[in-house]
């Protein structure tokens, strides 16, 4: 490994090769930014963890990707990038890190690379697109119609399929985004494999794997984009997917122990079992004992209500559990060497039913006998009606400490990161305890893993001048029925006074889809909801007409950037608390409650006060944008925690007089 360069030298580098970047894109100088840069810098050489707020127009890609490449190239050791969105990779590896290695190119010593890694079961599999593995679809399913999201509306799955197959011949990728036209998860799982499934270096096709190729694409560069559940994932269970790095950049670090508890929550449903017995008896298993076993576990779970599970599993559902697991090791083991050889995928057949098998018992074994912070729960799905088992951890705060941050230097950034101002909580999650907090700008020391520092180097925007936010404190409670018609009426009124150009977010699904009846029904103006489109077809038509209003849920809270007159309003139906029943909300809840704590505020405030923040932070994108927020709900005012959740949201000018914000509105809307 190179020498490092002087202390000096390094900080004087950086400094210049912003400038450098700043120049080359066009853009201007900005406090915070160069405040980020500097203080990513100095924690990337002192290897000392760093969390930054960077608030809405900072440009803190470019504040932690000139330092990244800086460290990559003069140390010869690569940086990860790790995002919670498909949008924000697609920038950085698209956009941001092309314009910024060009710029860069010059200055440093080599010209710096960078490649995105994914999951394998992103990627196109041409081993199953030749019949290596079966199909995991019912006869018939291929003449259906798309019912998942993803696919054209009324578009039947073959025909899904057979765009697939056309693609498949000509893409260089493989990657599923890179699809000009989406396809559902049940038709890309037709053409695609999980790692647990893929035959590895025993594929016939290893050579031309297009999952292979981007890891070894990875294994090369200097700066590798990936995502948190996969940066996780790997990171547990030592697959060595990611290459050896000794600095990770998390942004959207707000989302990071959300990310990655979806991705190690592990599930169990009767269906899980019969895709198994049948996978085993087209390769000659016999699997009735486990068909029985799968048929004991749906009438066990049939007696159990929904939620989390308090206290021991019932004595039917542990006997049904032990049995499954007791069946589901046989099969494993008669599969191993079951099937034709000389017919064409056998061996992927044997190694995606032992996949699932395997999936099977350690479920089993998980709710047989829980860890202390294992949350078992029954659910029940609304669309279909079908029961399963999942098993999430309350915390993986102590996971993601010993995998990642004990190993290397972690730079965590959000534009709402520290709610309040307050770091403690965000480091908490990722295991930092406050005790080990530092000032930014410290230097020397020895290295110490549990050390970190926090910084707020806020936005460059004014949002009092920029941006209205109107408290409707004049309508009625929002009650467990769905959205009012005194709602839904006001609603309306924004929305023709504003002529449109309203991003409106919506906490239920159900809620967004009224909300669009009724909007229709009385005005003439545009409206897209969230489910009729692909999200991106839906973000693109809203982008384009400054008439148009889109309806959504979580999705549009967290993922749309819309700068300019296009998105000009932005509504939020209801605070949106998490469900107090849903199994982790309440079982965080009530362990903090154990410890004396405020649960209410530690987790139902914080999950409002985080949404409530990215919902209002589409609004104002760049320096010349205006707008308004209008929040429907009252309790924003009237109930003690809302000057909590406004704390949270950017400092707008407020309102709650109607008239004001209609009239306002009204302006802003002819001055277009």
């Amino acid at each position: 490994m190179p020498t490092a360069p002087d202390e000096t030298d390094v900080a004087i580098d950086v400094k210049t090769l912003m400038a450098r970047a700043i120049d080359a894109i066009g853009g201007s100088e900005r406090p915070g930014q160069a405040r980020m840069a500097e203080a990513v810098d100095v924690a990337m050489r002192e290897r000392r963890h760093l969390l930054v707020q960077a608030g809405t127009g900072t440009g803190k890609s470019l504040a932690y990707l000139v330092p990244a490449l800086h460290h990559a190239v003069t140390g010869e050791r690569p940086v990860v990038v790790s995002t919670a969105t498909i949008a924000l990779q697609s920038q950085i590896i698209r956009k941001d890190l092309p314009r910024i290695v060009e710029a860069l190119a010059d200055h440093l010593p080599r010209r710096p690379t960078f490649a995105l890694l994914k999951g394998r079961s992103n990627y196109l599999c041409k081993h199953k697109m030749e019949g290596g593995y079966p199909s995991d679809l019912e006869p018939g399913a291929l003449f259906a119609e798309s019912a998942a999201r993803g696919g054209e509306r009324g578009e039947r799955l073959g025909d899904q399929v057979k765009r697939l197959r056309s693609w498949a011949e000509e893409t260089d990728t493989g990657d599923r985004d890179s699809l000009e036209a989406p396809v559902s998860d049940r038709a890309w799982r037709q053409v695609s494999v999980t790692g647990n499934q893929c035959l590895g270096q025993t594929c016939p096709l290893v050579q031309s794997c297009f999952a292979e190729r981007s890891r070894e694409v990875a294994r090369e560069v200097d700066v590798i984009v990936t995502n948190h559940a996969l940066l996780a994932v790997d990171a547990f269970d030592r697959h060595g997917i990611i290459p050896e790095h000794d600095v990770v950049v998390l942004d959207e670090a707000h989302d990071l122990a959300s990310r990655v508890t979806s991705a190690i929550t592990e599930h169990l449903s009767p269906g899980m079992v019969r895709g198994a017995v049948r996978e085993l008896r087209s390769l000659g298993v016999a699997a009735t004992a486990l068909d029985d076993a799968g048929e004991e576990l749906r009438a066990a779970l049939e007696e159990m209500p929904d939620g989390r599970v308090i206290g021991d599993l019932p004595a039917r559902m542990s006997d049904a559990l032990t049995t499954l697991r007791t069946e589901a090791r046989g099969a494993h083991a008669d599969a191993k060497e079951a099937g034709d050889e000389s017919l064409a995928g056998t061996a992927g057949a044997r190694k995606a039913v032992r996949s699932i098998l395997q999936e099977i018992i350690d479920v089993c074994e998980r709710a047989v006998t829980p860890d202390e912070d294992d949350v078992v729960a029954i659910s029940r799905s609304d669309a279909t009606g079908r029961t399963s088992l999942t098993i999430a951890p309350m915390s993986v705060a102590t996971a993601l400490r010993g995998a990642i941050l004990e190993e290397r230097t972690a730079v965590l950034t959000s534009a709402t990161l520290a709610l309040g101002g307050r770091f403690e909580q965000p480091a908490g999650a990722v295991g930092l305890r406050a005790a080990d907090r530092q000032d930014p700008d410290r230097r020397g020391g020895a290295r110490n893993a549990s050390h970190w520092a926090g910084l707020d180097v806020g936005s460059p925007f004014d949002y009092p001048r920029q941006g209205i936010l109107y408290i409707a404190s004049h309508l009625p409670q929002p009650g467990r029925e769905g959205p009012s018609l005194d709602m839904l009426d006001h609603l309306t009124e924004l929305i023709e006074a504003s002529r449109g150009g309203a991003l409106c977010l919506f906490s239920s699904r159900r809620g967004a889809e009224l909300a669009a009846e009724h909007v229709r029904a009385r005005t003439d103006l545009p409206v897209g909801v969230q489910g009729e489109d692909s999200m991106s077809n839906l973000v693109r038509a809203f982008a384009a007409d400054d008439a148009t209003s889109l309806f959504g849920t979580i999705t549009l809270w967290q993922g749309v950037d819309v700068p300019g007159r296009a998105c000009r309003l932005v509504t939020i139906d209801r605070i949106p608390f998490p469900r107090p029943d849903e199994p982790l909300v309440a079982a965080r809840q009530e362990r903090i409650s154990e410890r004396g704590g405020n649960a209410f505020m530690s987790i139902s405030a914080q999950h409002a006060a985080l949404l409530m923040a990215q919902g209002a932070g589409r609004l104002i994108r760049t320096a010349e944008d205006r707008g308004m927020v209008a929040v429907l709900d009252p309790r924003l005012m009237t109930k003690r925690y809302g000057s909590f959740l406004v704390q949270a949201m950017p400092p707008l000018w407020q309102t709650r007089d109607p008239q004001v914000a209609l009239q306002a509105l009204g302006r802003l809307a002819a001055s277009g």
